[in-house]
């Protein structure tokens, strides 16, 4: 499993009700199930990727993230994530709004554009950045929109959000290893992941 998932699973309490927003093929939800029993379900917009949660008897829920989280009461969940697809939201406010109302906490994970390598290519090449974590040229990308670790702080105080933890990590595109950065992390971070609640 990537090193942010098993980061993100260590915030997880035993035997919590959990919801994945954007889950993919659902391989943070098998972790949960299988080595914290949790009750977990996920959301995913990808049929194929659903397909493949489902026949890992995952129950995994085809739709858009806003559509389906509005047929869930308030603090339904002990848990929601959103791991690595908040720089492909339209929306980044209204879904981490949803989240913190249909969950007691949210686990938020994105990839950071203040990477070194990042700050490093623009002031060398004056071209849109592409590194392993944001892979795509400026044309082709899903991604809608570059985070770092100051910009989401900021969104979180403005919003009156609690951040409970945080954490940067170093570790390469979906490797299964990584480091937690505690120096520089605005230099050295290639992703963060915030535990949040309502203030």
């Amino acid at each position: 499993m990537r090193f942010d998932l098993q980061i993100i699973a260590s915030f997880v309490e035993e035997k919590s009700r959990v919801l994945d927003l954007g889950c993919g093929k659902g391989n943070l939800l098998e972790f949960l199930k299988l080595n914290k029993e949790v009750e977990g379900y996920g959301i995913e917009i990808d049929e194929d990727k659903v397909i493949a949660g489902i026949e890992r008897g995952l129950p995994i829920l085809r739709g858009d993230i806003i559509e389906e989280t509005q047929d869930y009461a308030d603090d339904t969940f002990d848990y929601v994530f959103l791991s690595l697809t908040l720089q492909q939201v339209y929306n980044p406010e209204n879904v981490i709004k949803e989240m913190l109302r249909i969950g007691k906490k949210g686990i938020v994970s994105f990839p950071c554009f203040n990477h070194v390598s990042i700050k490093l290519q623009l002031l060398f090449t004056s071209k849109a950045p592409v590194t392993k974590e944001l892979p795509y040229e400026w044309y082709d990308t899903p991604n809608i929109r570059v985070v770092t670790l100051k910009d989401f702080r900021i969104f979180c105080a403005k919003h009156k959000i609690k951040i409970l933890r945080e954490l940067a990590i170093s570790s390469h595109h979906r490797a299964t290893t990584g480091k937690i950065v505690r120096f520089f992390p605005n230099w050295r971070a290639r992703y963060g992941i915030f535990l949040l609640s309502k203030e």
